[in-house]
């Protein structure tokens, strides 16, 4: 078998020399031409009945469930399975076992670091119209060949309804891949100052040494950015994907290397998290994290690295999206059905499992019976089911630990005199992990229904007094610690300016008359701050630089041949 650096040499020579570019003088800086790629998303199919699509997808799913698919650990073009097994169920029906996978011990993960680091500069001399192409090929066969594969496995493994797995594992996942490659192109266009002396020019290169990229699993999208954005501005990626979401990520992993991604660039290593965690903090060599997942494991990785510090090669660039308590805040000028639907669709789409899900809501006194009416109906109507069943609006829980969690904020609202439940309130994980869309109304705004991250589908109210409206607006930022998503409903413009301007450090993507999620990448860039993470922008241009080490050249042309300066004479 070849090795991983051999067989990266190899690919970098079949990429071909590029022309020096011309000018007065001569640079030996490479110009990079790259074809125009348009600015546009991925469109999403309707799955209506009896369509080409949805027919597909039902053929997919049928494949899918039916196996119990076998999948590796993956170190440069090397398959590992150790004894370490573990199992992929469907939580809507957890008896099912779609994957079986293995966890990568501490010493396994040492040697995807020894191969990650190896790749780095050779993947990066790969010139960087080459690596565009093989990212435009990865989206088409995304797009087309392995739409419904994508979809069947994260609807399957995930629980995501029809619609949900469209948005994330086509259209979005699709998006990243091919908006993150336009926004390289378009970096590519900016040229330094340079003079008649000098041409002045910047190249991008990847970090030098690894990038650890650990993904959670409630977007096959996200680890696809997570994973494969670093990659392609030239870094080297250990993946870590969730233990929930393994069928999906690796069928993202196939996708690529089909492609043309290097074995040895993104390595594929499912693993314990303290053990991961604890192995790439300890070397020398990491160069980054880029994580989405929970604020408690994202403190402790920034903290051990902050202990290490001394020990690493680079300063290690810490990136991560970290939840959010995200807020619905209607004005007394808003119109109910709107508010109401839209919080119903933020707040129980795929069961609130949405980092910008909507869990508070602050609800005026005076259309309180029309919204209170509107929600308790609507949510009563939501059927809840297993993802293959075309008809339900929403499934399970992702795993027996979020169901033990959801409920147990459920049992204290039943429990709890400053509360009272309005709608659901029920759950059942007999043969999934099940709970009802809940609606609950707190006469405590800072209450911990109002301040903790739920992640599950409960939404707590809490119904303020048309005279109160300033003093409500002040505890939006203080009932929590993150700032992900908010959002405004009023039809009484003059204040959505002065609430624009008063909720703008209270998230970090703010929406005016529309849900708090459903951010679109390229029309989006989504990220909060505070405790929601470091606001690094995922679908937008500043995201890619994050994992681009610039490097700025000067080459001059006009001999010294005087070490005086003129005001010396």
């Amino acid at each position: 078998m070849l090795s991983v650096k051999h067989s990266l040499n190899c690919f970098v020579s079949k990429c071909g020399a590029r022309c020096l570019s011309q000018g007065k003088n001569l640079s030996i800086v490479q110009d990079v031409n790259v074809r125009e790629i348009p600015l546009v998303n991925e469109p999403m199919l309707s799955y209506k009945k009896d369509s080409k699509e949805r027919n597909d997808l039902i053929e997919a799913l049928k494949t899918k469930s039916a196996e119990c698919q076998d999948i590796p650990i993956v170190i440069g073009d090397e398959e590992i399975r150790t004894d370490r097994i573990k199992y992929q169920v469907m939580p809507h029906n957890h008896s099912k076992k779609i994957v079986k996978f293995y966890h990568a011990s501490p010493d396994l993960i040492k040697k995807a670091i020894e191969t990650s680091v190896k790749s780095q500069r050779v993947w990066d001399s790969v010139p960087l119209d080459k690596r565009i192409d093989i990212w435009m090929k990865a989206a088409e066969l995304m797009s087309s060949k392995y739409r419904q594969e994508l979809n069947s496995a994260t609807i399957l493994g995930q629980s995501k309804t029809v619609i949900q797995a469209e948005i994330d594992s086509a259209a979005e996942l699709v998006d990243f891949f091919r908006i993150n490659a336009y926004f390289l192109r378009e970096s590519l266009k900016y040229r330094p100052i340079s003079t008649n002396e000098s041409i002045n020019t910047l190249r991008h290169r990847g970090h030098d040494g690894f990038i650890a990229a650990i993904s959670p699993f409630n977007f096959t999208a996200i680890g696809g950015n997570l994973a494969y954005t670093p990659a392609l501005m030239g870094n080297s990626v250990l993946w870590k994907p969730s233990d929930t979401a393994i069928l999906s990520s690796w069928t993202i992993f196939k996708i690529c290397r089909e492609a043309g991604v290097p074995a040895g660039v993104v390595n594929f290593i499912p693993a314990d998290g303290p053990d991961f965690g604890d192995t790439i903090t300890q070397s020398r060599h990491l160069s980054g994290i880029n994580f989405t997942g929970s604020p408690g494991t994202f403190n402790r990785l920034w903290s051990q690295v902050g202990a290490n510090i001394q020990a690493y090669n680079n300063y290690p660039k810490l990136s991560g999206e970290c939840g959010g308590k995200n807020y619905h805040f209607i004005h007394p000028s808003a119109e109910p059905e709107h508010a109401a639907l839209s919080t119903i669709r933020s707040a129980f789409e795929y069961s609130g499992q949405k980092c910008s899900a909507c869990s508070r809501m602050y609800v005026p006194d005076s259309l309180w019976p029309k919204i209170r009416e509107r929600l308790v109906s609507v949510a009563e109507e939501l059927k809840l089911g297993p993802t293959d069943d075309f008809s339900v609006f929403t499934s399970a829980v992702i795993d027996a630990a979020a169901f033990k969690r959801i409920t147990s904020y459920i049992d204290y609202a039943k429990s709890s005199p400053n509360t009272q439940v309005i709608a659901g309130g029920t759950y059942d994980d007999s043969t999934g992990y099940f709970v009802r869309p809940t609606i609950i109304v707190t006469t405590d705004p800072m209450d911990k229904l109002m301040w903790e991250e739920i992640f599950g589908p409960v939404l707590t109210v809490f119904v303020y007094q048309d005279c109160d409206l300033d003093a409500t607006m002040q505890l939006v930022e203080k009932s929590t610690p993150y700032a992900l998503t908010g959002a405004i409903f009023a039809q009484d413009l003059q204040w959505a300016a002065k609430a624009l301007e008063h909720f703008k450090y209270s998230a970090g993507n703010f929406y005016v008359n529309d849900k708090s999620t459903g951010a679109v990448v390229g029309q989006q860039p989504f990220g909060g701050h505070r405790k929601s993470g470091t606001n690094d922008k995922a679908g937008g241009p500043i995201y890619l630089h994050r994992w681009s080490s610039p490097q700025a050249i000067k080459e001059t042309f006009v001999p010294l041949s005087n070490y005086k300066y003129e005001y010396m004479h």
